[in-house]
């Protein structure tokens, strides 16, 4: 006796569930590369607006408004890799679509930021030699911030999540090894927003060579953390799913109020702080270095006590 031919081939790839279920947990996953889409187009129009600033009458506000597409772009960032774990959408092709926007927004955008706030305004002749130098040691910095943001994102995204680094500073997960390029991104504009910004005190590029050389000697020291192995604190302790003390709502709300209305004093402070907590804790561990570290409980033989020593 034959058997019936089935009336259509078997859907062997499709995940077994409810497909009202299976259309939710697509919609949850698109959610996140959404984010990172909006910081993609933050990045481009950060350049965009850097650019046209090289032929503006008023500079400034050109690199401001930039400047604050960054910042808005680091807080998108920040939302899209948290959003994608509390749905549980994580996935490789979210992570590496978000390690590409970072490359524009945070590597490409802040780096010709630098580049056009710091140095195309210096009052130098444009025909004069030291003009040249100083252009192209701009030029040169600014691609090597964007060579080590890079380096840092590869670097980030080939670890294994359970890799516990061996390098010295603050142990733990909840540490970043290296600068993240957010946050070195973070800076540029904090500090760009601080000087350029119309509606505060100056509202003006930098017209000063000897400002320039410290401005590049910053971002030079900016791309060396984002490659170096010095810890930063990476807040994935913070778990905003538990409830939190009354108090952290209040000290959040006054922040959010300090940047809303005084955000050019108050996001300089904060990146220039986060960067402030690294090398303080880089030092800590230089000058503790040198003292002896008690040895710990493990099942190496341990040396006999000394009569009369204590614990």
């Amino acid at each position: 006796m034959s058997t019936p031919l089935p009336t259509s081939e078997p859907d062997l790839d499709r995940p077994a569930g409810p497909p009202a279920r299976r259309g939710i947990r697509r919609g949850i996953a698109l959610l996140p590369s959404l984010f990172t889409v909006a910081n993609i187009g933050l990045g481009w129009y950060a350049i965009q607006q850097t650019t046209a600033a090289l032929q503006a009458a008023a500079p400034a506000t050109l690199l401001d408004t930039a400047a604050k597409a960054i910042g808005w772009a680091i807080l998108l960032d920040g939302f899209d890799g948290r959003i994608a774990r509390m749905a549980n959408a994580s996935s490789a092709f979210g992570r590496e679509l978000d390690s590409l926007a970072d490359v524009i927004s945070f590597g490409v955008a802040p780096a010709l930021l630098a580049y056009v706030w710091g140095v195309r305004f210096v009052h130098l002749p444009l025909a004069s030699h030291g003009f040249h130098y100083l252009d192209h040691a701009a030029q040169v910095v600014a691609f090597l911030f964007v060579i080590a943001g890079a380096a840092r994102l590869a670097r980030f995204n080939i670890a294994p999540d359970d890799a516990e680094p061996s390098n010295p500073g603050k142990p733990g997960k909840k540490y970043f090894v290296g600068m993240p390029i957010p946050a070195a991104a973070g800076l540029i504009a904090a500090v760009v927003h601080f000087f350029a910004s119309p509606s505060f005190l100056f509202g003006a590029v930098n017209p000063s060579w000897g400002w320039a050389v410290a401005w590049l000697a910053l971002v030079l020291a900016l791309a060396y953390l984002m490659v170096s192995t010095w810890r930063f604190y990476s807040f994935k302790d913070i778990d905003l799913r538990r409830r939190q003390p009354f108090v952290i709502t209040v000290a959040l709300g006054a922040l959010m109020a300090a940047i809303w209305y005084f955000s050019e004093t108050t996001l300089l402070v904060l990146s220039v702080g986060y960067l402030l907590a690294a090398v303080i804790w880089r030092l800590t561990h230089h000058l503790r270095r040198g003292k002896p570290t008690p040895r710990r409980q493990s099942g190496w033989p341990q040396p006999a006590a000394r009569s009369g020593a204590h614990e």
